[in-house]
């Protein structure tokens, strides 16, 4: 488990430095040695897959993306979840938030939405977990030009950790719908208040 954290934070790091495909055969490399018949190594696995798919993602490598997405689901099928666990304890939940962040990285936020009308947050074990869920919907809304489908993901964003709504592309995210086409009720208060209008 402490390898499989350790390669996955390096192939984090490795991806945003803009090196995408060398993140990617990190991750696929250490999942193919993880033992995958044991539950904690098959969460690992399953882990390193979705990162693996996110990141081939943030290269524009669709086939590569969603082929890891369809093996992580696969893998964390076979398994029990494993609480405590740096990966999923709700596995359906948290495959269908990579996918959605990997269709918004390869630029097609449109297929997100059925993903998107499946998917309960609240199954998500911590409030970090479900900020993060909402913040990958309320990107998607706003790639597709509904703002205020966007501002209700962030402001259950704020509900579940208002330091996230803070950080700097969230607050560019509330910018951006501040100053757009359509005018939103409370967007301007929620913008003062999460610092966006110093943005």
């Amino acid at each position: 488990m402490a390898v499989g954290e350790a390669s996955r934070q390096l192939a984090i790091a490795v991806r945003r430095s803009g090196r995408s495909t060398a993140a990617v055969h990190l991750l696929t490399k250490e999942a193919e040695d993880l033992d995958a018949s044991r539950d904690h190594t098959g969460a690992v696995r399953t882990t390193l897959l979705l990162t693996g798919a996110y990141s081939a993602a943030a290269g524009r490598d669709r086939s590569t993306a969603l082929a890891l997405l369809e093996e992580a689901e696969q893998e964390a099928g076979r398994h029990q979840a494993v609480p405590g666990l740096f990966t999923v304890e709700a596995p359906r939940t948290q495959i269908d938030v990579y996918r959605i962040g990997v269709l918004n990285a390869l630029g097609a936020p449109d297929e997100a939405v059925p993903v998107v009308a499946r998917l309960n947050v609240d199954q998500m074990p911590t409030a970090e977990r479900r900020a993060r869920a909402w913040t990958d919907v309320a990107r998607m809304w706003h790639a597709l030009g509904d703002g205020e489908q966007a501002f209700t993901a962030l402001r259950r964003v704020e509900q579940e950790a208002p330091q996230e709504v803070r950080r700097p592309a969230l607050r560019a995210l509330t910018a951006g719908l501040l100053y757009g086409p359509t005018r939103i009720e409370g967007i301007r208060e929620f913008a003062d208040r999460t610092g966006a209008l110093t943005a």
